[in-house]
């Protein structure tokens, strides 16, 4: 059975940090594109960061650029989002995906797998 499990969400203040992890099992990840999109109450799911296979190209949403990063650990089937100065907007349930082959790695229609996802809430 294939699985993305994600952990490390919670409360934190407002300027606070946490660390996302998406562990994969049932098959390798390490060719895919993992994703980590985000869904608060009452909005779409919205793409946040994605990074490739190779590790050579990380991209993020223009919300979080310059207080998100992604890495991932290949030899683990792991992906990480370490959040850093935190703000109350990016309260949200945070899911990771994964894409064997896709086009736009930004849209969430085009990833394959999905975590069952992980709550963040920013506190003032």
């Amino acid at each position: 059975q294939v699985q993305l499990v994600e952990s490390g969400g919670g409360l934190v203040q407002a300027g606070g940090s946490l660390r996302l992890s998406c562990s994969g099992s049932g098959r390798t990840f390490s060719r895919d594109v993992m994703g980590w999109f985000r869904q608060a109450p009452g909005k779409e799911r919205e793409f946040v960061a994605f990074i490739s296979a190779s590790r050579i190209i990380r991209y993020y949403a223009e919300s979080v650029k310059g207080r998100f990063t992604i890495s991932r650990d290949n030899a683990k089937n792991t992906v990480y989002l370490q959040m850093n100065s935190l703000k109350l907007e990016d309260t949200a349930v945070y899911y990771c995906a994964a894409s064997p082959g896709a086009t736009d790695r930004t849209r969430a229609s085009e990833y394959m797998y999905w975590g069952q996802g992980t709550q963040v809430t920013v506190s003032s």
